[in-house]
């Protein structure tokens, strides 16, 4: 089982970046797909979910408006539109895998984790 985050790199405060998770060993409508992001030296935090069917979502507070999740099961890719980055967006950013079917905004409810994509913004 592996997830692949990928497309992160140097912004613009305003600007904006795609992340994308390629899956594999696995079926991918079989899980729902969290973002998370963390800070050297903080906790990770809860970004956006997606249900399996890519129905539902879910974000944070932080990102709502901004960010948007989604998903093409049929090529096992989840991404993770990011418009109007602040700086405050800076942060190593991961995908991972959770079987749970509601309730997916901590670290323990997910069992598969990407190496994560680092996000700079800054001008």
């Amino acid at each position: 089982v592996q997830l692949q985050a990928y497309g992160g790199g140097l912004v613009q405060p305003g600007g904006f970046l795609r992340l994308s998770c390629a899956v594999s060993g696995f079926t991918l409508d079989d899980y729902s797909i969290g973002w998370f992001r963390q800070v050297a030296g903080k906790e990770r935090e809860f970004v956006t979910d997606i249900n399996r069917s890519g129905i539902a979502t879910n974000y944070a507070d932080s990102v709502k408006g901004r960010f948007t999740v989604s998903r093409d099961n049929a090529n096992n890719r989840v991404y993770l539109q990011m418009n109007s980055l602040k700086p405050e967006d800076t942060a190593r950013y991961y995908c991972a895998a959770s079987t749970r079917v509601s309730g997916r905004y901590w670290p323990q409810d997910y069992a598969y984790w990407g190496q994560g994509t680092q996000v700079t913004v800054s001008s």
